[in-house]
């Protein structure tokens, strides 16, 4: 394996063509603005005018896009993903999107003669840099196994979870745990600073206890500098919260912490705020203290 095709060149997917490049790989790209990719280019990534010229001749095909409907064009539509690769390649979408839409393409595949995985990634723009992302693999297990190179030069903690789909139902309970830990994070900051408390004081006090965690360590300082640039947008976990209140609704079950953290996310979204990063879910409490007062 020594040709890749990456589709989706963005926060994270460019430091993962580095990555790629660095272990050895010969990277193929493909994105919609060439200007905006011309950094990878003058390191050694062969841009393409069109997914299809991008994948024909790659032994491996990787999509890191926004939303489940990029992941469906760059599939689907025509000249793309599943008319265009050679027979026989590696096809693995690292999006975050919907274990449903990882099925349908992994059925499609399978009749073509590729070889589908999903794969969707944890660790945010930081792992990405650092080729320190967990990944989360669903699909057959040999090809799992025989694509571990490439995870490698991605990622140290890479798991198969099962067959396809569960990679994103894996991504789905990790996006889950962080719709809780983020929110209470900036519960917790909003209940100290009503209460007079110096917050620089109370992170270095509870960052090593009990209610330590990677959201504080991540965003805690980043709240209180007031720093809401984006290593992951809102919009895209409004999008993975979206598809796990989905999921679970299909299974019967009732997550309460995740619909309010979805609320209170579409909220400042529809206020404008879906191209800032997760942690300006500050910004509501922010909002809802001042209202009060």
């Amino acid at each position: 394996m020594h040709k890749i095709g990456f589709i989706g060149v963005g926060i994270m997917g460019k430091s993962m063509v580095r990555n790629l490049m660095k272990a050895g790989f010969e990277l193929h790209i493909y994105a919609r603005t060439r200007a905006k990719v011309e950094d990878v280019i003058g390191e050694g990534a062969v841009f393409h005018e069109s997914i299809k010229d991008c994948v024909e001749d790659c032994d491996a095909v990787i999509t890191i896009v926004g939303f489940p409907q990029d992941v469906e064009e760059v599939y689907f539509d025509t000249e793309n993903i599943l008319e265009s690769a050679k027979k026989g390649a590696y096809l693995i979408d690292m999006t975050t999107t919907s274990p449903m839409l990882a099925k349908k393409i992994a059925e499609a595949g399978k009749e073509r003669g590729y070889r589908v995985l999903d794969a969707p990634v944890t660790g945010g723009d930081g792992g990405a840099k650092a080729g320190t992302l967990s990944i989360l693999v669903g699909g057959g297990k040999e090809d799992y196994e025989a694509c571990m190179p490439l995870f490698q030069a991605m990622g140290t903690n890479i798991n198969y979870q099962g067959d396809a789909g569960c990679g994103q139902h894996a991504k789905l309970a990790n996006q889950i745990m962080i719709a809780g830990a983020l929110s209470g994070v900036c519960e917790a900051l909003t209940y100290a600073k009503a209460k007079g408390l110096d917050l620089q004081v109370l992170l270095d006090s509870v960052s090593t206890g009990a209610a330590g965690s990677k959201q504080l360590d991540t965003f805690g300082p980043k709240i209180l500098a007031e720093d809401y640039a984006p290593g992951f947008f809102m919009k895209h976990f409004i999008k993975d919260m979206k598809l796990a209140l989905t999921e679970a609704n299909m299974s019967g079950l009732s997550l309460d912490v995740l619909s309010q953290a979805l609320a209170n996310y579409e909220e400042l979204a529809a206020e404008g705020h879906g191209d800032l990063g997760t942690q300006a879910l500050m910004k509501y409490y922010e909002e809802t203290v001042c209202e009060e007062e």
